[in-house]
């Protein structure tokens, strides 16, 4: 016995752009979800206005210059939005990645490995998941300054599914018939890892990073709208929600774009995730 007993989702071949349209639509998705995260980080370019600066009355309407109307101190929205998601976007990505590739690692390593040592990784990873993911940033928050506390958060609630998730595909590929081919011809354990279990997963591995990846920008977002965000006049997606809530009836765009910019930043990635792991064959 191994100690990982959940079922592992069924690997199935992948369709081929002939017989079938995952590849296709992986692909469009990436490019989507490329732009977006583009925009992102190089919206303050093309922003127009400086993002801090007082161009209107606060929550103006909108005009000609200010397609968005003003904020509650008479900044462009639009100049906002376009630079708000760059710090939020880079902090949620090396989240993500720090999450990933710890818990991808750990759960190569626990899931091939059928010691004490690889029961107890997935014991400890089953604890941290039990915790509230809120609750863990908010320890982290009173020790680490925002964009560590992210990377904490996400790290601390991340890093435990990932490895789950990857030990029991990897503890079920032990009996693969491509694993025990490997091992037949004298490979060594960690050589079957990285060269045959891994690349065999690769798309559970892509989506969930994708996963990570929206769990970061949740929690970025949480913490920011607390309050524990980059300081004023930063522009921020977060902030900005909670900047101009009061003035949703006078020029809701103040509110409605920082929100949609999440939503679209998130859902893009989430989408991209559910369709690599479609792509690699889960069910």
């Amino acid at each position: 016995m191994n100690g990982f007993t959940r079922p592992v989702p069924e690997v199935r071949a992948a369709r081929d752009p002939v017989n079938g349209r995952r590849p296709r639509t992986v692909l469009v998705l990436g490019t989507v979800s490329g732009t977006v995260l583009l925009a992102a980080l190089g919206g303050e370019a093309v922003a127009g206005h400086d993002p801090a600066a007082i161009v209107a009355s606060p929550w103006a309407g909108p005009a000609p210059g200010l397609p968005l109307g003003a904020d509650a101190l008479g900044r462009d929205v639009l100049a906002r939005v376009l630079a708000g998601g760059r710090d939020l976007t880079l902090t949620s990505l090396a989240a993500a990645l720090t999450a990933s590739a710890l818990g991808v690692a750990g759960g190569l390593w626990a899931g091939w490995s059928r010691g004490r040592l690889g029961r107890a990784a997935a014991g400890a990873a089953d604890l941290l998941l039990a915790l509230p993911l809120l609750l863990l940033a908010l320890l982290a928050v009173v020790a680490l300054p925002g964009p560590a506390a992210v990377v904490a958060g996400t790290v601390l609630g991340g890093t435990p599914l990932t490895l789950r998730v990857v030990a029991d595909a990897t503890a079920a590929a032990r009996h693969a018939g491509y694993v025990e081919a490997a091992l037949a011809r004298g490979e060594r354990g960690g050589a079957v890892v990285l060269r045959e279990v891994l690349p065999a997963h690769a798309g559970l591995v892509g989506a969930d990073l994708g996963q990570r990846v929206v769990l970061a920008v949740q929690l970025a977002s949480a913490l920011n709208v607390l309050g524990f965000g980059p300081a004023p006049p930063a522009p921020d997606w977060a902030a900005m929600l909670r900047e101009n809530l009061q003035g949703l009836g006078l020029n809701a765009a103040a509110t409605i774009a920082p929100a949609a910019a999440l939503a679209v930043l998130a859902g893009s990635v989430a989408v991209l995730a559910h369709s690599l792991a479609a792509r690699g064959g889960l069910s």
